[in-house]
């Protein structure tokens, strides 16, 4: 018969007036060394012990000092989390169903089968309290972890504040300066704020200022109008029109010119936007999120940064811990990652090793959350079973090696074949269904030299 889940043994209280019958149902009762059994005899010496809080109760239905139905109700009252089996020298299914309702966990008869249905009913007790268990485990799992929307897990101090942070932002309507590291997830954090907040109907729009050149990110952000310059052949929204009654963010902040700021400074203060070639102004009404790896406050003390603006954006900070100060979250976030790519690739379920797990861990992780899932979506193709390994887990030769090297695309490329190849024997044919390309993509790697095969091999 199963133990308690924490390990600690059943206390079981046993209220009969027979007492031969109660001799009878201790013995039994008794035979599981992991019991410990006290007998009562009367109702006041088993109340008086009663906020011992025992895990288990048998309780006679006929007692010569009160029925069991007012002794029930005092033991729900006194000790509601005790499971109670009433054990009756009759037959009622009236009585029974009652007593059910009430609160009794069962209701047994006293016949030839009582020792075996009380030894059932105990079994089926001891795993209905280890679920119960397991269930406020999770409850507390769930409340240290801060899950924000379906993207963002963790359970460390660091990232703690940060969903501290957010939670408080999503629900006022101010504006958030999102800082940190490359890769530690500034998007995911802006979404959750604006998924979490009164504005998640409407919507979210995204503007990388990095990625644009400067010549065309006003138009980009501000709408233009027909014929506003070259190539201007129909009027265009911009971002803030799109956004409006959303949030935009705006990722990288810290690479847009000074001249540009001076335009978003004052789309800010009027709350409006004139499209490059017009006139006409548009009002709108964003929630604006900013993020950067810069030190914006170093950047205004050299004059490549509005003061004024860098105010006016401020709003509440909110700082990215790397990943490498995380801690035990990056089993968390890998774990997840693994499940989602599982899933959206139709793979089984896979899980770590003991061994990848402390690989894992032990890793600085220079590209942060965004250099984790690529280690983990490539241990999923290059696990041959459904336990990945630490040999499957690649830092050092295909990431650690990417932030200290300037290579080209094509040459991580070659590098990527290079290794399936050697680690599977040089198949051709199945290192090309592994990596998804045509096996002819491959042989011609091999006729460049872009990729090397032994002799043997060919």
């Amino acid at each position: 018969m199963p133990e308690f889940k924490d390990g600690s043994s059943a206390k079981i209280f046993v209220l009969e007036d027979d007492i031969w019958y109660s001799q009878f149902l201790s013995y039994h009762l008794s035979l599981n060394p992991d019991h410990q059994v006290e007998v009562f005899n009367s109702v006041d010496s088993f109340l008086g012990r009663l906020s011992e809080a025992p895990d288990i109760i048998t309780l006679d239905y006929h007692l010569p000092s009160g029925t069991g139905e007012e002794v029930l109700q005092q033991i729900l009252r006194q000790s509601p989390k005790s499971y109670v089996i009433i054990i009756s020298g009759q037959e009622d299914i009236r009585k029974a169903v009652s007593l059910l309702k009430m609160g009794a966990f069962d209701y047994i008869v006293k016949n030839d089968e009582t020792k075996e249905r009380l030894w059932s009913i105990i079994e089926k007790i001891k795993q209905n309290k280890a679920l119960r268990q397991e269930v406020e485990i999770l409850r507390n799992e769930v409340k240290q972890k801060y899950t924000l929307g379906s993207e963002l897990v963790g359970s460390s101090e660091p990232i703690k504040k940060v969903f501290q942070l957010v939670e408080k932002a999503a629900v006022n309507n101010i504006n958030v300066t999102i800082t940190g590291e490359t890769g530690t997830g500034k998007e995911l954090i802006a979404k959750a704020i604006h998924q979490n907040s009164r504005r998640a109907k409407m919507p979210f729009v995204a503007v990388n200022i990095a990625a644009l050149p400067s010549e065309l990110l006003e138009s980009e952000l501000f709408g233009h109008e027909k014929g506003a310059f070259t190539g201007a052949t129909a009027r265009r929204v911009g971002k803030f029109e799109e956004a409006n009654g959303g949030t935009l963010f705006l990722d990288e902040i810290g690479e847009m010119n000074i001249n540009l700021q001076s335009k978003l400074l004052r789309v800010l203060q009027e709350r409006e936007v004139t499209p490059v070639g017009s006139n006409k102004s548009i009002p709108v009404e964003v929630r604006i999120v900013t993020a950067t790896h810069r030190n914006l406050i170093e950047e205004v003390k050299k004059g490549n940064f509005r003061e004024d603006l860098f105010y006016r954006l401020l709003g509440v900070q909110v700082q990215l811990p790397p990943l490498r100060e995380r801690g035990h979250d990056i089993l968390l976030i890998a774990n997840k990652v693994l499940r989602d790519y599982c899933h959206q690739n139709d793979l089984e379920e896979k899980s770590f090793s003991a061994g990848a797990q402390k690989k894992l861990l032990n890793h600085p992780y220079p590209g942060n959350v965004r250099e984790l899932k690529a280690v983990v979506e490539l241990a999923a193709v290059l696990a041959d079973s459904n336990l990945i390994t630490e040999n499957e887990i690649q830092l050092q030769a295909s990431f650690t090696a990417a932030t200290s090297e300037e290579k080209t695309l094509d040459e991580y490329i070659y590098e990527i074949v290079q290794k399936y190849l050697d680690k599977y024997n040089y198949n051709v044919v199945y290192v090309a269904d592994k990596l998804k390309v045509g096996k002819s993509t491959i042989y011609r790697m091999i006729q460049k030299g872009e990729v090397l095969i032994p002799e043997h091999r060919r």
